[in-house]
């Protein structure tokens, strides 16, 4: 019975050749008879004297023209070899060549020898020819060595030291695509996916046409050629596409738009060819290009490179392979981008892109889930309530939800805690959202008090209003670049009327409005707040159409072409009315916010008081001075 021959994982890397011949140079340099010192230069005349005087103990002569004059140990301590070294570089003692001289005449050069010979003046004496193949071969070493290094610079700068596709000069028109072992590289599925349900959905169905064709070609039906998934930043668009490696058994070649674009002419091209024929040569299989708008983006806009550019060139290989002549059907590619505003149309079309996949941020239920998974490998507290944190991060997309959990157990581990509770995650949403705490930040007592009164002034505000945000609690520590800041709960809404983006324009000029009141004086801690309302107002007069005088009317333009005009899509006239509306709509909910404040003057006195005192306020202490919110869904609930 024969043995099961275990397979190794030696590799052999061409770079040991280099240190192999760089060894044998390196033995034979230490083993020859090699200069460690550099001999001294010296007459003819003198050598005769150290001849006569019995210090030399070896001659060596090369091609009758020169010779190395080695010394006795006991003439090395003479005062007339003074100044030459005693030790090498390697710290051993010298031994020699000593000197080295130009002979002249050869004849009685010899002749001296001999005579000094026969009178015991000298061990022994030789004759040599230079240029042997030890010294031939070590005058070239620095060459070779030479040609070593650029031989490794120009590995590097052409895509890697390694012997792949792209390591080598020649080879960078290779493409850069990772190719993942489903049984080794990926174990990412769609069970580690929380959320994303209708997403999964789709791309669950496309790997199913790779595994399974059969099932939808005896309808007739075609297997789509590509599918973009689009989102905003964070939401689990690439996390798709590693599950998709996952659960398909078929070869998935992975790189970014990027991986593309390089500073030679045709090289973009060239591994767009690449890459579809290497899926082609192991079709089925699934190609997957994230951040595709480095390469997709819309022709001959913005571009003032002239004809031949590089991109556009790319762009137009990639349209041809995904659906031009030859176009293999069992390749299929998944692409990714937070822009697909910016993408061509012709990449967009059917044919190419059959599906869009829209990646959202996920809801309530869809962040407990995600929670879930991020929580899972946590130290955390018996009964840790998910659906709570939940709720405390609407907004926030799949990687803000895993920045939480990460702060919350780093926030835990600072005041050494052995579990991350509730606190944590409260503290990790606060110091993600409004950044780090400066508590040893100077602020001078006045400072103090207009800051408690603008901040109380947005909590009276938003208590007072039906369709402003609950608010969860207020503080004057300086986060970030803020000097305070309110937190509330937004409610999760699909459509915004007008009476509800005016409550929140009103209660956002609150803080200002307090300032106004108490004070009778302004200041510039309120520009994050006009910067707020601004933009809220500009977006109901020119995008959303809610403005009277303007009318149902939009300046919105979803493909982003007016990125690349160089006029506005209305006339001057209309501008100034546009001005005119935005800042009537601020300055109406500025009065507004004012008269409110007017008539709970001494309950927003009494606020800031507390809020001077605490430093922070939650919804407790708003109720203790107001009494309970008329306005909440909970305060409106029966009884039972």
């Amino acid at each position: 019975m024969s043995k099961e021959i275990k397979p190794t994982n030696f590799k052999f890397n061409p770079w040991w050749i280099y240190g192999i011949v760089a060894t044998i140079f390196i033995v034979m340099w230490i083993s020859g008879e090699s200069r460690w010192v550099e001999p001294t230069k010296t007459s003819v005349s003198k050598f005769y004297e150290f001849l006569d005087a019995n210090q030399v103990e070896k001659v060596i002569v090369y091609n009758k023209k020169t010779a190395e004059v080695f010394l006795k140990n006991t003439a090395m301590s003479q005062k007339v070899h003074s100044k030459l070294p005693k030790k090498d570089f390697l710290g051993k003692p010298n031994l020699g060549p000593h000197y080295v001289l130009e002979i002249g005449n050869d004849e009685i050069f010899q002749n001296k020898l001999d005579e000094a010979q026969k009178a015991n003046k000298l061990v022994s004496y030789d004759y040599k020819t230079s240029g042997d193949w030890t010294e031939i071969l070590l005058s070239l070493l620095p060459i070779i060595l030479l040609v070593g290094v650029w031989i490794y610079i120009m590995r590097r700068m052409s895509g890697g030291a390694g012997g792949g596709a792209g390591g080598q000069l020649f080879n960078i028109g290779k493409s850069k695509a990772k190719l993942f072992d489903e049984k080794t590289d990926v174990k990412t599925t769609f069970k580690d996916v929380a959320g994303l349900e209708g997403a999964k959905e789709e791309i669950q169905e496309i790997v199913e046409f790779l595994r399974n064709p059969e099932k939808y070609t005896n309808l007739g039906g075609k297997i789509p050629k590509g599918a973009l998934l689009v989102g905003p930043p964070g939401t689990g668009k690439t996390l798709l596409a590693k599950a998709v490696a996952g659960e398909a058994k078929v070869p998935f070649f992975s790189l970014s738009g990027s991986d593309f674009v390089e500073m030679f002419v045709g090289v973009g091209a060239s591994r767009v060819r690449d890459l579809f024929k290497q899926a082609k040569e192991k079709s089925p299989a699934i190609i997957f290009i994230d951040e595709i708008d480095a390469v997709g983006r819309a022709r001959g806009k913005g571009n003032f490179s002239g004809g031949n550019d590089e991109r556009e060139n790319t762009l137009n290989q990639l349209l041809t392979e995904m659906d031009g002549f030859g176009t293999n059907s069992n390749v299929i590619v998944i692409a990714a981008t937070n822009r697909a505003d910016v993408l061509d149309k012709a990449l967009m079309r059917a044919g190419r892109f059959d599906r869009q996949i829209y990646v959202d941020l996920p809801d309530v239920r869809e962040r407990k889930e995600i929670f879930e998974v991020h929580l899972a490998p946590l130290k955390k507290v018996e009964g840790l309530d998910t659906d709570f944190l939940a709720k405390q991060t609407p907004g926030f997309s799949g990687a803000d939800i895993a920045n939480v959990c990460n702060e919350a157990a780093l926030i835990a581990a600072r005041y050494d805690k052995t579990a991350v509770d509730k606190q944590d995650f409260l503290d990790a949403v606060d110091r993600i959202v409004g950044g780090l705490e400066k508590k040893n930040k100077i602020i001078s007592p006045e400072e103090k008090k207009a800051i408690a009164i603008h901040e109380a002034g947005h909590a009276t505000v938003s208590w007072m209003l039906e369709h402003a945000a609950p608010l969860i609690k207020v503080t004057i520590v300086p986060r970030g670049q803020s000097l305070g800041a309110a937190w509330y709960l937004p409610e999760e809404r699909q459509i915004v009327r007008t009476n509800q983006m005016l409550d929140e324009m009103c209660a956002t000029m609150g803080g200002r409005a307090a300032e106004k009141v108490i004070f009778n004086k302004i200041s510039t801690g309120a520009l994050s707040d006009l910067e707020k309302v601004t933009k809220q107002a500009r977006a109901m007069v020119t995008i959303y159409g809610l403005n009277e005088k303007l009318g149902n009317i939009t300046y919105y333009d979803s493909s982003g072409q007016t990125d690349y005009n160089f006029s506005k899509p209305y006339s001057e006239e209309t501008a100034i009315t546009i001005d005119q509306e935005i800042s009537k709509m601020i300055e109406e909910q500025y009065q507004r916010a004012i008269d409110i404040l007017e008539h709970n003057k001494d309950k927003l006195n009494q606020l800031a008081d507390i809020l001077i005192e605490k430093e922070v306020i939650f919804k407790d202490d708003l109720e203790t001075i107001f009494g309970k919110r008329p306005f909440d869904k909970e305060a409106l609930l029966p009884i039972v």
